[in-house]
């Protein structure tokens, strides 16, 4: 009976005092996001506009120049020619590391995944003078390639293989916890109607990771165009052969050719851009498609 009389006699909180856990007071909510725009802006949105106004400085002429020169048509060139080779083979190396890592157990799992995220500890550069102490001259079997005429380092096979390296996880890396989530039973429900296990794979597992897998092959392509340490290292800077992008950017800038490096620049830049769009695009349906998953649709 006390009992009961004290919580009766405890007065109750106004209600109109009382806030959300989560709620911030409008002062505090607008510096925030003045403090990130402003960031923003400064770091990411000045630099991108400085660089369109420096390569168009002495106009769309000179600009047009500096791009359809041959060695910048040769560096763009090379450029696609890695992206088109590697971003097939770590399509290829992320599907299947994926399903093996979700959908199945195996001894050395861990080991697999320890793996898969090493190109992101190590250092580009680092990765690329691996490719230096394998393939290169004074490697144990680069007297040999080079006595049979193969070409590693400072040639084509040896930038594909820097970039391959460096771009490997982002395809595995999107497709491991999505299907982790989704489990196995719409592949075991596949078997027990008399499906093979590529038509379990192309019709089951394929479409339900394919927003994730088309994300995952945005960001290996922006990084393999993108790339420069490892390409830097094992190119061997050879202007109209080996020269990426970057590479003959960082050349023309070396060179005080400010215009020229600002305009090949800035087809990097416009690609970042062009890359950010369909990001955008793909996270919003791949967000939808999560979400008609989760609710049964």
């Amino acid at each position: 009976m006390v009992l009961e009389a004290s919580f009766d006699a405890a007065p109750a909180a106004p209600a109109e005092t009382w806030t959300p856990p989560t709620s911030e007071r409008p002062l505090v909510k607008w510096t925030l996001v003045g403090i990130a725009l402003a960031f923003l802006g400064f770091f990411l949105f000045l630099p991108l506009v400085a660089v369109f106004v420096e390569a168009l400085r002495g106009g769309v002429g000179i600009y047009f120049d500096a791009i359809t020169e041959p060695d910048a048509v040769a560096a763009i060139r090379l450029t696609l020619i890695v992206a088109a080779i590697a971003v097939p083979c770590n399509l290829v190396f992320g599907l299947a590391a994926a399903w093996a890592i979700a959908k199945f157990r195996f001894p050395g799992k861990s080991l697999l995944i320890t793996l898969i995220d090493l190109p992101f500890s190590v250092s580009p550069v680092v990765s690329g003078l691996v490719f230096i102490l394998l393939f290169g001259s004074q490697s144990l079997i680069g007297p040999w390639l080079i006595s049979n005429g193969i070409e590693i380092v400072f040639a084509i096979p040896g930038i594909v293989l820097a970039t391959i390296f460096v771009t490997f996880p982002f395809v595995a890396r999107e497709l491991i916890p999505l299907m982790q989530e989704q489990g196995t039973g719409d592949e075991e429900a596949a078997l027990s109607l008399g499906a093979s296990g590529w038509q379990t794979f192309l019709y089951v597992t394929l479409p339900n990771v394919k927003w994730a897998l088309l994300y995952g092959v945005l960001l290996c392509n922006a990084r393999a165009m993108g790339e420069f340490g490892a390409v830097s290292v094992v190119s061997g800077h050879i202007r109209g052969l080996t020269n990426t992008m970057p590479l003959h950017v960082e050349i023309l800038y070396n060179e005080y050719s400010f215009q020229a490096a600002f305009a090949v620049a800035s087809l990097l830049a416009l690609l970042a851009l062009i890359t950010l769009s369909i990001k955008s695009f793909l996270e919003w349906r791949f967000a939808d498609g999560l979400k008609a998953q989760r609710s049964g649709h």
